[in-house]
């Protein structure tokens, strides 16, 4: 992927994103037959994990999903399907309140939740008596990293190796591409469409626990963080929220293989944001097409398919 070129009836990052999330395959009546289990967290509250099984003794793949998603999203059936042609298992862990059911503690999900991501992975590690890869989408890729990042050599005893696929590993100016202009219309519109009202339903739960006029008159991400996300997770504002959690400040402190993919056309993470180079460490690789959209990557006749990304991610991860 680090070469990919988009198919031709496909030009420009918007396309490239909204098409193959509404169109290509798999078409998502074909998701895996998961198996569920709900877990009890640290805290008394829950998380819902769907499992796809393997054959015993085979290598696992953990993902995380991104902002929003679940394990019914496009790019984790693809995943699914990649991970069952190697003979893998595959888990996907739901953030707080994302498998259709509201969460119980007053708290939700955000970037930089490498706590939640270590408490999972450690809870697998305890049962899959085989080697382990995890992989994370956009929210989900910057919140294993910062995880990866934390736990440092102590990381390698519980995965083999992570992937990272259109994290916004700057969280400052991912948040600025996405409340600008058309962005702001679109990607800001579709995600405050289902924050929102969860928000509000948390707020049922746990009445006082934020301001509750200031969440309705929210109009970007960054408001949402600053009334919502950043007094219920520790932090004192959306800006504090937004460079604690970064995970670009900290690459250099990965000690596993770590495959960051990037498409430097993706209209929710800015070209100008991307690491380079001697920004990381030796760990990490770096793959940067110039297309490919916010988890897009779409290949194929039209109306095309999201395959290629997942396959491309567990060849490095299993090369790895």
């Amino acid at each position: 992927m680090h070469d990919y070129r988009a198919p031709w009836w496909l030009p420009g990052g918007h396309l490239q994103t909204i098409w193959p999330t509404l169109f290509s395959r798999p078409r998502l009546a074909r998701a895996p037959a998961y198996v569920r289990e709900r877990w009890r967290a640290p805290d008394g509250d829950f998380i819902d994990v769907d499992h796809v099984p393997a054959a015993a003794g085979a290598p696992w793949l953990v993902l995380f999903h991104g902002l929003e998603s679940s394990s019914t999203s496009r790019y984790a059936v693809a995943f699914a399907q990649a991970a069952h042609g190697r003979g893998w298992h595959f888990v996907v862990p739901h953030f707080r309140g994302c498998s259709g059911e509201l969460n119980l503690a007053p708290r939700s999900y955000h970037s930089g939740d490498f706590a939640e991501i270590g408490w999972v992975l450690g809870r697998i590690r305890e049962s899959a008596g085989a080697p382990m890869l995890a992989a994370g989408v956009s929210l989900g890729g910057n919140a294993l990293l910062r995880w990866a990042e934390e736990a440092g050599d102590t990381a390698a005893p519980v995965v083999r190796a992570v992937a990272a696929i259109c994290a916004p590993v700057d969280l400052a100016a991912a948040g600025a591409a996405i409340d600008h202009g058309l962005n702001r219309l679109v990607y800001a519109r579709t995600f405050l469409r289902t924050m929102k009202p969860r928000a509000l339903a948390k707020w049922q739960q746990f009445p006082g626990l934020f301001d509750r006029e200031r969440l309705d008159g929210a109009r970007t991400l960054h408001d949402f963080d600053d009334c919502f996300t950043a007094p219920l997770h520790g932090f004192t504002s959306a800006d504090d929220y937004w460079r604690r959690a970064s995970a670009k400040p900290h690459l250099n402190a990965i000690r596993v293989p770590a495959l960051l993919l990037n498409a430097a056309n993706d209209p929710l993470v800015p070209r100008s944001s991307l690491p380079v180079r001697h920004e990381v460490g030796t760990h990490v690789t770096l793959w940067q097409p110039r297309a490919g959209g916010h988890v897009g990557f779409a290949a194929g006749r039209f109306p095309g398919h999201v395959h290629a990304m997942p396959a491309a991610v567990c060849e490095w991860l299993a090369q790895a």
